[in-house]
């Protein structure tokens, strides 16, 4: 079991602001599996939280890797950004696939390079 969490780097976020969105992301998919998944939640938590953070350079990537993760059954959680310090309200930062088995996050996010 693990999650992925994928970063714009388009939008030029500093290293605070990205491991502030990274964390909202994986909260907010962890929760969707506890609640629609509880197996999948439950063997990821017990097994270490296995998280994997990645990039993407645009808006529409994200939102396509978004896409794919829901037709395929995945928790995912897309986080826009209230605006209050780097960018405008409203805007797409980050996404995270899971927790789910590993080569279901692979299937979606697998050809990703490492943040």
């Amino acid at each position: 079991m693990k999650q992925a969490i994928v970063v714009r780097t388009d939008l030029g976020m500093g290293k605070g602001k990205v491991a502030a969105q990274a964390a909202h992301a994986s909260l907010s998919a962890a929760e969707a599996a506890q609640q629609k998944r509880p197996g999948w939640y439950g063997g990821w938590k017990d097994g270490g939280q296995a998280k994997i953070v990645l990039k993407v350079d645009s808006e529409e990537a994200l939102r396509e890797l978004f896409r794919k993760a829901k037709s395929a059954g995945l928790p995912a959680a897309l986080v826009e950004d209230r605006g209050l310090t780097q960018v405008e309200p409203g805007t797409t930062t980050c996404l995270a696939v899971g927790p789910a088995p590993e080569a279901e996050v692979d299937a979606i996010t697998g050809k990703l390079k490492l943040l």
